[in-house]
């Protein structure tokens, strides 16, 4: 075993017994410590943000992608926000101690199923400085120990919120090794941490595709993947131009770099010619640059010509790839092909063809006249996210606190036995 392997082994063994400590705790204890972590961040956002605006400088010296320094930066609205994320955890009802169900035997034993915590979470991400409290809030809340990895290009960042995290959970009198920030940035220990199969349960990977394909390789505990968004908006014959236009915009251009943007605009030939000129515009006119093929460069000549490889590609950026396609049958198709699972939207005044869109498509969410932005945990009534799963065990869609829980029977008794 390298020395690495055995710093990893045994931060998860600290967790290990963290979350032994922590699963039977009250909900109230938990949420005090959640309502301190909120505090924390408050009275320490000076320092937060100076370490996060070293990581910013660093990574644009590197000449980091626009994207990528979007989902970096903190400033002091976006803290605010953390905080408020973490008030939201706390105002939601604790999912640990449920009675999913419950029934009485025919020999009269009471069978139950309880929610309970995982155990430990190995979340695996890049950029982000703010999954690195959302997660560790929701790990917490729902009972369970976390081992962070973030990337190392927020490596001050991730080092600053884990001080405050880790003291405001100790100052709620919570075990502190609950909350634990790996302090290895390369593939060594991302490897060495999936594959701690004796105390980790669950690993969570949340970046590029890249990262989430070596975690998947060479993980020894179950993994959730949080796959790339290649996300499309098929717009149907008839659509109303007006609330088209307006919704494709915001799934586009409202934050490109994230995951449930827009990537690919499917267009219904038999109305193209109506819709697409004037949404095409509106894009162009935002500061959209647009990728088409041969029937949208008829219709929308300033487009540049579309790559094959635009097709199911997560651009992450101002560039959006546009297809005209026969009908609902061809956009279907289309996203059988390229999507990634994550989320798919129809603009239509159909409800037969809105029905059937919700039917076929196989995605984490289905969206139907309105935006892909709304694939989000908060947006949809979780409050803060882990992430945005695109696997389907043991979770699909955003991660929130009942996704960190499993079941565990209870069988209640008199004193019966098995015939």
């Amino acid at each position: 075993m390298t020395p690495l392997d055995a710093e990893v082994r045994a931060i998860c063994e600290r967790a290990r017994k963290a979350a032994r400590k922590l699963a039977p705790r009250p909900r109230a204890e938990k949420d005090a410590a959640l309502e301190a972590v909120a505090q924390a961040l408050e009275t320490n956002a000076s320092t937060i943000l100076a370490a996060n605006a070293a990581d910013v400088a660093a990574a644009r010296e590197k000449g980091t992608t626009g994207a990528m320094l979007d989902r970096l930066t903190l400033d002091a609205s976006r803290l605010a926000g953390v905080a408020k994320s973490v008030r939201e955890v706390v105002a939601l009802p604790d999912p640990v101690g449920e009675v999913v169900s419950r029934m009485t035997r025919d020999d009269g034993l009471l069978v139950s199923r309880v929610r309970v915590p995982l155990g430990v979470v190995a979340m695996i991400y890049e950029a982000r400085p703010n999954v690195t409290v959302e997660a560790s809030a929701l790990t917490l809340k729902a009972g369970n120990a976390v081992v962070l990895r973030g990337g190392s290009e927020a490596v001050r960042s991730n080092a600053a919120l884990a001080e405050v995290l880790t003291r405001a959970i100790e100052s709620a009198a919570l075990p502190a090794d609950a909350v634990q920030i790996l302090p290895f940035t390369d593939r060594d220990g991302v490897r060495a941490l999936v594959q701690q199969s004796d105390f980790v349960d669950l690993a969570i990977p949340r970046g590029g595709e890249a990262l989430i394909r070596f975690v998947t390789e060479n993980a020894r505990v179950p993994v959730v993947q949080h796959y790339k968004g290649v996300c499309h908006v098929f717009l149907d014959a008839g659509v109303d131009l007006a609330s088209a236009t307006r919704i494709v915009l915001n799934a586009k251009m409202q934050r490109p770099g994230v995951c449930n943007a827009l990537e690919c605009l499917l267009v219904d030939a038999k109305d193209a010619e109506r819709i697409l000129p004037p949404v095409a515009k509106a894009l162009l006119d935002a500061g959209c640059e647009l990728h088409g093929d041969e029937r949208t460069l008829a219709l929308a000549p300033a487009a540049k010509p579309a790559a094959a490889g635009d097709w199911g590609k997560e651009f992450l950026d101002t560039v959006l790839a546009i297809r005209v396609v026969d009908g609902l049958d061809g956009a279907l198709a289309h996203i059988a092909e390229f999507g990634s699972g994550h989320t798919e939207a129809i603009l239509t005044p159909d409800a037969a063809r809105a029905e059937r869109f919700r039917r076929e498509v196989d995605a984490a969410c289905v969206v139907v006249n309105a935006s892909t932005r709304f694939h989000d945990g908060g947006e949809l009534g979780l409050g803060a996210e882990i992430g945005i799963a695109t696997s389907r065990l043991h979770w699909r869609g955003p991660m929130g606190l009942e996704s960190l829980t499993t079941m565990k029977w209870i069988v209640d008794g008199a004193g019966q036995i098995r015939a």
